[in-house]
């Protein structure tokens, strides 16, 4: 178990958001290698998968199973992607410990999506809490405000309808909420602005930022939101992932770059840098032909750098 709380926290994605965005389908047995090789790099917090209907997703069609393993690591917050409430109920049933349910602030990539409104959506959302209470279960409800800054299917996205979402979610009862910039077109000074208005609202609930490094912007933008104050940033082990709904969506932050750039400004995050190069070394043969990213993984480690890898 966890002796002290990292100053900030990664969770590692690319369990469900990197591998979604690939077409083979990585067998579940190295999904578990992929699993503890992450525990054994000190992330403590992994999207492990998605319970989407496997027809839809058949790459993360064992996502049962994957939670099953997770929850045997001692100390891992085990958290899954769920669509609506019938993902919820799986959610439930596995144990997992988080769920986290996609609410787009763009009506256009809601509707592509998920095929529901933005306020059809905080309607289930309601749904979901009150079937996790009447379960009396622990598992924390977490909402992703995605397309936050932008649409690659609507374009512009107004600031007031992500916050009207925002404080919709937590009157549905989310217990959190983030802010992701799903396709990649945030600024700093953008992700600032609405960081900030959204923090006003949301308090500390407001509990992630997620980043997509699409036009090269992805860490920029992690430190405009770490500097009004967000401590916990989704990432994907060598910047793989995207949405299959929107065009042009590639690329997470890469897990290897979030935790250098932390670690290099004296920031804990748990995370062992000889581990988590290890463990992208074993990801990209079994990923091998696929378009891996990352700058930390091709120039390594700084002789400069305080913390020893």
């Amino acid at each position: 178990m966890e002796t002290s709380t990292p100053a900030v926290r990664i969770r590692e994605v690319g369990l469900r958001d990197g591998l979604q965005s690939i077409a083979r389908t990585l067998p579940t047995e190295l999904k578990l290698e992929w699993l503890r090789g992450a525990f054994a790099a000190g992330l403590r917090e992994i999207e492990v998968g998605s319970f989407v209907p496997p027809r839809l997703l058949p790459q993360l069609a064992d996502t049962a199973a994957v939670v099953e393993a997770a929850l045997k690591l001692p100390g891992l917050v085990v958290s899954v992607l769920v669509p609506n409430l019938k993902g919820a109920e799986r959610a439930l049933e596995s144990g997992a410990h988080a769920m986290l349910l996609p609410l787009s602030a763009s009506h256009a990539h809601s509707l592509a999506n998920l095929r529901k409104t933005p306020d059809d959506v905080l309607a289930e959302i309601a749904a979901i809490r009150a079937l996790r209470d009447s379960a009396g279960s622990p598992c924390r409800l977490e909402v992703g405000l995605s397309t936050a800054f932008g649409c690659t299917i609507q374009g512009r996205v107004e600031p007031d309808e992500v916050l009207r979402l925002v404080q919709g979610a937590l009157d549905a009862g989310a217990d959190r909420v983030g802010l992701a910039d799903t396709v990649g077109y945030a600024d700093p000074k953008q992700v600032r602005e609405l960081f900030e208005r959204a923090r006003a609202i949301a308090g500390d609930r407001l509990a992630c930022g997620h980043f997509h490094d699409t036009r090269g912007l992805g860490i920029a933008n992690v430190m405009a939101a770490y500097g009004t104050g967000e401590r916990r940033f989704d990432a994907c082990l060598a910047g793989i992932g995207g949405c299959p709904h929107a065009p042009g969506a590639s690329g997470n932050v890469a897990t290897e770059d979030l935790a250098y750039l932390f670690a290099s400004m004296g920031d804990d995050t748990g995370i062992d840098f000889q581990e988590l190069i290890a463990l992208r070394a074993r990801v990209a043969q079994w990923l091998e032909g696929e378009a891996l990213h990352g700058s930390i993984a091709r120039a390594g480690l700084p002789k400069t750098m305080k913390e020893a890898a």
